[in-house]
C-alpha cells in the first residue's frame, strides 16, 4: 500500500486511533471513581455522578447520523481528540479550585460526549480508510489489542502514577492534577499525530445536501422501526438490559471497596495497590478470558456456549463476598480479582455474540449501535444506585445481593431465542 495522504498503511494509524478511542472511556468510567473516592465523596455520590457519565454512550445512536451529514469523519476524529485533550487539561486545572467536584464533572461530561462522538467517527472512518475486506479482518485484532492496551494504560499505569504521587505525600489534589496533566499531554500528542498521519480517503466526505440529509433521516427512522419489529424483540431487549445487572452494580463499588478502610468494611488498600490489582492484574485476566471466550465461541457458536458463559460471568462474583468477610492478604486479593475478571471476560463473550446475532439482517451496523445503546443503559441505571445500595446494606450484604441477582442473568437467558447460530465476526 502506498504511503500517500489518500492511502496510508493501517499500521501507521489504526493502533494509535484505537488507543485514543479506549483511553477516555476508561478514564471517564473507571478512573473518575477512584479519583472521587480519594477526594472522600460518599459511595452514593460517586455512583450517582459517574453513572450519569454513561449517558453519551446510551444516546449515541441518536446523533450518529449527523456525523455523516456535517464534515468528514477525519475532521470529527481530530476535533474530538482535541476536545478530549482540552478536557483532561481542564480537569487538571480545576482540582485545586473551589467547586472542583462540579467543575470536574462538567469537563468529564465534555470528554464523555467527545469520546462517544469519536467512537462513531473512528469506526466509520476505519471502514473507509481500510476498504480491503481481508485487511479489515486482519486489523480487527489489532484494534482490539490496542483498545485493551489503552485500558491498562488508563486504569493501570495512570492510577499507579496517581497512587505513587499520593504515597510521596504531594497531596491528593496535586497527585491527580499531575496525572490528568500527563493524560492531556498524551491526548494532545495523539491529536497532532493524527492531524498529520490519518489518510484522506476520497470516500470520506460530508453528505449535507438536502437529498442526502432526507435520505439519512428517513433511514434513521426506518432503523428504529425495523429494530423493534424484529422477532423476539421484547425478550432480546430485556436480555440486553439485564444480563449484566450484577456487574453493573459491582463495577461501581469495586474500587471504593478496595480503597475503604477495614473499619468501613473495605480492604484498606492504597491507590497504588488498587491500580495494580484492577488496572493491571484484573485487565490481564479480563483479556485472557475474552480471548478464550472468542476461541470457544468459534467452535459451536452461542447455542453451545451460552450456559457455560453464564456460569463464568456469575459464579466468580462470590470472590467479593470472600474478600468482604475474610480480608485476605494482598496477593490473594490480586488472585481473586484475576479470577473474577477472567470469568467476566469469558462470560461477556456470550453477550457480545447475542448483540451480533440480534443485529444481523437489514441495517446490521445501525442495529448493532442500538444494541450497544441498550448495553450502556443496562450499565448506567443500576450503576447510579449502586452506591446508595452499598451504603444501605454494607459491603458484605451488598456483595451477597449481587450473587443473588445473578439469578436475573440466568432468568433472562431462559427466554432468548437463537434461530440460527451466532458466530464471531468482525465486530469487537
Amino acid at each position: 500500500m502506498k504511503n500517500t495522504p489518500t492511502q496510508r498503511s493501517p499500521w501507521s494509524w489504526v493502533p494509535s486511533l484505537y488507543f485514543a478511542e479506549g483511553l477516555p472511556y476508561v478514564i471517564v468510567m473507571t478512573v473518575s471513581v477512584i479519583m472521587y473516592k480519594n477526594f472522600n465523596l460518599s459511595n452514593t455520590e460517586i455512583a450517582f455522578y459517574t453513572g450519569w457519565l454513561y449517558l453519551p454512550w446510551v444516546i449515541k445512536p441518536l446523533w450518529s447520523p449527523f456525523v455523516d451529514l456535517f464534515k468528514t469523519k477525519r475532521w470529527w476524529i481530530t476535533t474530538m481528540q482535541m476536545l478530549v485533550g482540552i478536557g483532561f487539561a481542564a480537569i487538571a486545572f480545576t482540582l485545586n479550585m473551589p467547586y472542583m467536584i462540579e467543575l470536574s464533572l462538567a469537563f468529564f461530561w465534555l470528554m464523555a460526549f467527545s469520546s462517544a462522538t469519536h467512537d462513531i467517527a473512528a469506526d466509520g472512518f476505519y471502514l473507509l480508510a481500510v476498504p480491503d475486506k481481508d485487511e479489515q479482518a486482519l486489523f480487527v485484532g489489532i484494534r482490539s489489542t490496542f483498545y485493551r492496551i489503552s485500558t491498562i494504560a488508563g486504569q493501570g499505569l495512570l492510577v499507579l502514577l496517581a497512587g505513587y504521587l499520593i504515597d510521596c505525600n504531594v497531596g491528593i489534589a496535586t497527585a491527580w492534577t499531575i496525572t490528568f496533566a500527563v493524560m492531556a499531554v498524551i491526548f494532545i500528542a495523539l491529536f497532532l499525530y493524527h492531524r498529520i498521519i490519518l489518510p484522506r480517503p476520497d470516500s470520506d466526505h460530508a453528505t449535507s445536501d438536502d437529498t442526502s440529509a432526507k435520505a439519512i433521516l428517513k433511514g434513521f427512522v426506518n432503523t428504529f422501526t425495523t429494530f423493534f419489529k424484529k422477532p423476539y424483540a421484547l425478550s432480546s431487549i430485556i436480555f440486553m438490559l439485564f444480563y449484566r445487572l450484577p456487574e453493573a452494580l459491582l463495577v461501581k463499588m469495586t474500587s471504593p471497596f478496595l480503597l475503604d478502610s477495614v473499619e468501613q468494611g473495605g480492604m484498606g488498600m492504597t491507590t497504588l495497590q488498587v491500580g495494580m490489582a484492577t488496572g493491571t492484574v484484573g485487565v490481564i485476566g479480563l483479556t485472557i478470558g475474552g480471548i478464550l471466550g472468542g476461541v470457544c465461541a468459534s467452535h459451536g457458536g452461542l447455542k453451545r456456549w451460552l450456559w457455560p458463559m453464564v456460569v463464568a460471568i456469575s459464579l466468580p462474583n462470590i470472590v467479593y463476598v470472600i474478600m468482604a468477610y475474610t480480608h485476605p492478604a494482598l496477593w490473594v486479593v490480586n488472585a481473586l480479582i484475576f479470577i473474577e475478571q477472567f470469568g467476566y471476560g469469558f462470560g461477556f463473550t456470550a453477550y457480545m455474540l447475542f448483540l451480533i446475532h440480534y443485529a444481523e439482517g437489514e441495517s446490521t451496523t445501525a442495529h448493532y449501535a442500538l444494541c450497544t445503546a441498550f448495553m450502556a443503559m443496562g450499565m448506567m441505571i443500576p450503576g447510579m444506585v449502586a452506591g446508595w445500595l452499598q451504603e444501605l446494606l454494607g459491603y458484605q450484604h451488598f456483595f451477597i445481593l449481587i450473587c443473588i441477582l445473578c439469578l436475573v442473568t440466568v432468568g433472562v437467558c431462559c427466554f432468548i431465542k437463537l434461530d440460527k447460530p451466532a458466530k464471531i465476526n468482525s465486530h469487537e
